[in-house]
Formats: C-alpha cells, sequence, structure tokens
C-alpha cells in the first residue's frame, strides 16, 4: 500500500471512528505549524494501526480508552468515550461500566499523580 492509499483508509477509518464533524473540525484548524503532524496521524494511526485485521474496533476502543486512562490523557479519554457512545460502539449500561470503571482510574491514576513530597 502507498502513502497515499494508506492516507485514504486512515481517513475513512477516523471519520469511522471520530465522526465526519469532529474530523472536519480537526482539519479546518490544520495550519503551517501542525499540518505535517496531523498527515503523519492520519496515515499512521488512522491508516496503519486502526486498520490492522488484529482486533475488531470495539476491543480496539476499549485498548484505547484504557491507555488514555493510564496515561491520565482526560481529553483524548473523552474524545473517544463520546465517539464510542455517539457510534454506538456499545450499549450504554456497559459503557458506564467500562467507562467509569473505579478501578482502572484508581490502578493507573495514582502513577500519573505528581508527588505530595520531594523525593528524599
Amino acid at each position: 500500500m502507498d502513502e497515499k492509499e494508506r492516507h485514504e483508509r486512515g481517513m475513512a477509518k477516523r471519520r469511522k471512528v471520530l465522526g465526519n464533524e469532529w474530523v472536519d473540525r480537526a482539519n479546518a484548524k490544520k495550519t503551517a505549524f501542525n499540518e505535517e503532524f496531523q498527515e503523519l496521524i492520519t496515515r499512521y494511526a488512522w491508516g496503519e494501526i486502526w486498520t490492522r485485521p488484529h482486533f475488531d474496533e470495539r476491543t480496539r476502543r476499549v485498548l484505547v480508552i484504557g491507555t488514555m486512562i493510564a496515561l491520565a490523557q482526560w481529553d483524548e479519554f473523552r474524545l473517544h468515550v463520546r465517539a464510542a457512545l455517539a457510534g454506538a460502539a456499545f450499549p450504554k449500561p456497559t459503557s458506564r461500566k467500562l467507562f467509569y470503571n473505579k478501578r482502572s482510574i484508581a490502578a493507573c491514576r495514582p502513577p500519573t499523580m505528581p508527588s505530595r513530597k520531594p523525593p528524599r
């Protein structure tokens, strides 16, 4: 697959996962500074990683959401949770259990929190 095809597949997957409205807004905000990065993300993350056959879309979403919890990337976490709910990837009762699992947040969040006392 060439770079153009990878970009086209990536854009199609990005639109499917995040929604046209989100992608259109992101594209409208491209600048000379971030355009190359946006193109790279579309080709590599969306066109290469998200299109691999190893996981179905639901499993991939769960992995991404769990990773965002572990890394305390709350903006990306909210983005992927909203997209999953809007796309009906998860039924509402299941999503509440999955997305707001206190054990996941308790297990992953503390390592990313600043220390209260400086190390000795």
